[in-house]
């Protein structure tokens, strides 16, 4: 039964291989070998507005974007292989035009959910040891209520916001995660909490990337002073300033206010995790309110 159930796993995972490739990316995935690897990623964190970060980035005429937004390589796509991530990629030629034309030229992807993998870290260290890493952070209590209504609008959340975060925080306190499972806190259902645990997931980060590969940005400062937050991305990148005309919003929801014991409680919840985060990083967001 086991030989039986080995075989089949390995010929699911060549036809999935055969089917993404060739059926999903025809062409580019036949040029995948001339295709660029990324110059950096945006890796974190969920619900903090990764994406319209991602795209007014793209909007820079020196950048050239993936296929599409969150492609999940180095996670849950990883069996697919090198090629398949080059096929997403633009190929090395128009990379040289644009180089050519404006003397910079580079591409990336966002993928938000890497953030709290440590295995993507290692995997991203090895195959893309040079690129660039950027984080959004996003206050932990904002962004575990977005992820809530997240949930609700997909129908897989009943509960309330209330009744929800209890729960997580029942299972937090009572189950003992192994260092090697400690994966599962992120990624089991009603993780609202945990993902706020910004410190624990950028520990593997700073141990494994150069500080000069990192750069940190909260979410705030990307809403509230968006041209001068991509100025110091485009720094960051080696890349000139350039002025964007119509910044971009994605992912966008409204959701009623959440309530205000609640929100307090949360503040003081975490007031622990982000003087970790803080400690770390060597700079303070404002997210006591």
């Amino acid at each position: 039964m086991k030989n039986w159930l080995k075989k089949h796993l390995k010929i699911h995972v060549i036809f999935q291989h055969i089917y993404y490739q060739f059926f999903k990316r025809h062409i580019f995935a036949i040029s995948g070998p001339i295709r660029s690897l990324p110059d950096f990623i945006i890796i974190g964190t969920a619900r903090s507005g990764t994406t319209s970060l991602y795209y007014n980035i793209c909007q820079h005429p020196c950048v050239l974007p993936a296929a599409y937004d969150e492609l999940g390589f180095f996670d849950s796509n990883f069996h697919l292989g090198l090629n398949w991530y080059r096929s997403l990629f633009p190929t090395l030629f128009s990379k040289w035009i644009v180089k050519h034309n404006k003397k910079f030229a580079i591409t990336g992807e966002d993928t938000p959910f890497y953030i709290w993998n440590p295995i993507v870290a290692k995997r991203i260290l090895k195959i893309l040891p040079n690129v660039k890493l950027i984080i959004l952070f996003r206050n932990p209590v904002d962004r575990a209520y977005s992820n809530y209504h997240l949930g609700v609008r997909a129908g897989s959340e009943n509960l309330s916001f209330e009744d929800a975060i209890q729960v997580e925080l029942n299972r937090l306190n009572s189950t003992e995660i192994e260092s090697e499972n400690e994966l599962e806190r992120y990624t089991t259902p009603r993780s609202y909490i945990a993902k706020g645990f910004y410190a624990n997931q950028l520990k593997i980060w700073l141990k494994l990337f150069k500080n000069e590969q990192l750069f940190i940005i909260s979410t705030d400062d990307f809403e509230c002073k968006p041209q001068e937050t991509l100025d110091k991305i485009y720094d960051f990148l080696q890349i000139p300033k350039n002025h964007i005309v119509n910044l971009e919003k994605h992912k966008v929801a409204s959701y009623p206010k959440m309530k205000t014991d609640t929100r307090k409680f949360l503040i003081d919840f975490y007031k622990k995790h982000n003087a970790e985060l803080f400690s770390m990083i060597g700079q303070e967001f404002d997210w006591d309110k």
